[in-house]
C-alpha cells in the first residue's frame, strides 16, 4: 500500500463501546490488577521487568497456573510498565507506584481509555515481532549473551512483515466487497505477503515460503489475541505432528479453518485505523464528516463504495433540518470544475434520502442551468405537482453531466457502457445535438462514448462530436 493512497472508509463502533471492550482485553485487564497489586514491596529489574521471584505471586493474583503462568504474568506487567499503569520511582532500588494511567481506566473518557489501550497494542505489537523463546535460548551463549546474528533475525523486516500481514488484514475486512466478519485463513493471509501478484502456480519454494509464514503468523496472532486485536482459531497442532505419528482423532483434510483463521475485532479495527492513520495514510471512517459542510461532504464521499456513502451521507443528514440541509448540499453542487459533476451525483443521491420538507429549496433551483436538471428529477421522483418541464438544451446537458458524473466514478464500466448504448439508441441525432451543449465535460464525456459504444459507425459520431466539441470550446 502506498501511504499516499485513500484505504475503504470503516465503519466503527462508538468510542464508548470501544472502550469497554478495550478494558475486557485480557491482556490490558491484567495489566490494571498487576498494577493495583504493586506496592511497596514489588522489585523490578533494570528494564522494569518483575522480578523473577516475584512472577509466582503476580501469576497468582491473576488467577494464573501451569508452565506458562509466569510468561503471562510477564507479559502483563510489561503491559503495565509500558503505559504507564505502573511507574518505576527508582530505578536502582527497583521500586515502583500506581502510575497516573490506572486512574484512566476507572475514571477516564472513552477517548483516554482507548488511548492506553493503543500503548498495549504498541507493545505486544513489538513484542510479536521478536524471535520465540526457544530459538533465544538456541542463540544463547556460555556467557548468557544472545547472539543476535545466528538467529537470522531482521528487527525491521519482521515489523515490517507484521505490518503488511494486518494492513492487507484490514483492507480485507473493510470496502464494499470485503469479508467483513468472515474469518480469514491463515495461508492466504500468508500467501498475500509472499506470492507475487503475477504468479500463476507457485512454485515449491514459494509455497515452503508461504508455510514458514503462515507458521510464523500462527505464533504472532496467539500473541496479539489477547490484547483484543484478533478473534483467532490456532493451527491444528495434529498439522505440526511427525509424520510418523498417528492423530489423535479423524482429521477433516477439506477443513480450511484446521490451518488456522483470524479475523479482526471492531476494537481491532479501530487499532488498526489509528496505526495507518498516524503512519500517514487516508483510511476514513464512516462519520468524520458528519460535523463537517456539504461541500466536504459530497467531495469527502467521492471515492467511497456505495454503502458506505449513504451512510455518511445518513448521518449528516440526521444532524440537520431537511430544509437547511438540501440548500446547503445543492449550493455545495454548484461548480464547472472537473470534480463537479461528481458532486452533483452524489447531492442527487443525499436529496433522495430528503422527504417533501426539501421540496422549496429544490424549486428554487428550477431555473439554475447546472441544477434545474436535477431539481425537476426530485420533484418527479416525490409526485410533487405542477413541475415544468425540461428544455431540450437542459436535458442534454444533464445527460452530459450524469455520463461524467460516472465516468468519474467507475471509469469505463460496464453499466456506463450499457448507459451509452442506450442513449445514442433512444435518441437519434444524439450526437449533432450532444456537442453543441456548453458543458466544459462535453468533450471527453463524447471521446468516452466513442471509445465505450461497441458499433463503430455509431463510436466514430461521437468522436466526431467530441472534436467539434472540443473545437467549440477552444480545445
Amino acid at each position: 500500500m502506498s501511504d499516499s493512497s485513500s484505504l475503504p472508509p470503516v465503519r466503527l463502533l462508538s468510542e464508548a463501546q470501544l472502550a469497554r471492550d478495550a478494558l475486557a482485553a485480557p491482556l490490558l485487564s491484567r495489566a490494571a490488577r498487576l498494577a493495583r497489586w504493586a506496592g511497596p514491596g514489588t522489585r523490578v529489574g533494570a528494564g522494569g521487568e518483575l522480578v523473577e521471584e516475584q512472577l509466582p505471586e503476580a501469576a497468582g493474583v491473576l488467577g494464573l497456573a501451569g508452565d506458562d503462568a509466569a510468561a503471562f504474568a510477564g507479559e502483563a506487567w510489561r503491559v503495565a510498565v509500558d503505559t504507564g499503569l505502573v511507574e518505576i520511582v527508582d530505578e536502582e532500588e527497583g521500586t515502583v507506584e500506581a502510575g497516573e494511567d490506572l486512574a484512566v481506566l476507572t475514571s477516564g473518557a472513552p477517548q483516554d481509555v482507548l488511548g492506553v489501550w493503543l500503548g498495549a497494542l504498541d507493545t505486544v505489537l513489538a513484542d510479536a515481532s521478536v524471535p520465540d523463546l526457544d530459538d533465544l535460548v538456541e542463540a544463547m551463549g556460555e556467557d548468557g549473551e544472545i547472539d543476535l546474528s545466528s538467529l537470522d533475525w531482521d528487527p525491521e523486516a519482521e515489523a515490517e512483515f507484521l505490518d503488511g500481514v494486518l494492513g492487507n488484514l484490514y483492507l480485507l475486512t473493510v470496502g464494499e466487497n470485503a469479508l467483513g466478519e468472515v474469518p480469514v485463513p491463515l495461508p492466504a493471509l500468508a500467501a498475500s505477503m509472499i506470492v507475487p501478484d503475477d504468479m500463476g502456480e507457485p512454485t515449491n519454494d514459494v509455497l515452503e515460503q508461504v508455510s514458514d509464514a503462515m507458521m510464523r503468523l500462527d505464533d504472532q496472532f496467539r500473541l496479539l489475541e489477547p490484547i483484543g486485536l484478533v478473534d483467532f482459531q490456532p493451527v491444528d497442532e495434529a498439522l505440526m505432528a511427525d509424520a510418523d505419528e498417528e492423530p489423535a482423532a479423524p482429521v477433516d483434510d477439506l477443513d480450511v479453518s484446521r490451518y488456522g483463521v483470524v479475523r479482526l475485532t471492531p476494537l481491532g479495527l479501530y487499532g488498526l485505523r489509528a496505526r495507518l492513520t498516524e503512519a500517514g495514510f487516508s483510511a476514513p471512517a464512516v462519520g468524520e464528516l458528519a460535523d463537517k459542510g456539504a461541500d466536504t461532504l459530497l467531495d469527502g464521499t467521492a471515492g467511497f463504495p456505495a454503502a458506505a456513502a449513504q451512510a455518511e451521507i445518513e448521518q449528516w443528514l440526521a444532524r440537520r433540518e431537511p430544509l437547511s440541509a438540501a440548500r446547503e448540499l445543492l449550493s455545495a453542487a454548484r461548480g464547472t470544475d472537473p470534480g463537479a459533476p461528481l458532486r452533483r451525483l452524489h447531492c442527487q443521491q443525499a436529496l433522495s434520502l430528503v422527504g417533501m420538507e426539501a421540496e422549496p429549496a429544490l424549486r428554487e433551483v428550477l431555473d439554475n442551468a447546472e441544477l434545474g436538471g436535477l431539481a425537476r428529477v426530485w420533484l418527479s421522483e416525490n409526485d410533487a405537482p405542477d413541475v415544468p418541464p425540461p428544455s431540450e438544451a437542459m436535458v442534454f446537458w444533464l445527460t452530459i453531466d450524469t455520463v461524467a458524473a460516472q465516468l468519474a466514478a467507475e471509469g469505463n464500466s460496464t453499466e456506463l457502457q450499457a448507459l451509452v448504448e442506450g442513449l445514442a439508441q433512444q435518441h437519434s441525432g444524439f450526437f449533432d445535438s450532444a456537442w453543441r451543449v456548453d458543458h466544459p465535460a462535453a468533450p471527453d464525456v463524447l471521446e468516452a462514448m466513442g471509445r465505450l459504444h461497441p458499433d463503430k459507425k455509431v463510436a466514430k459520431e461521437a468522436r466526431k462530436a467530441a472534436f467539434k466539441a472540443r473545437s467549440q470550446q477552444g480545445g
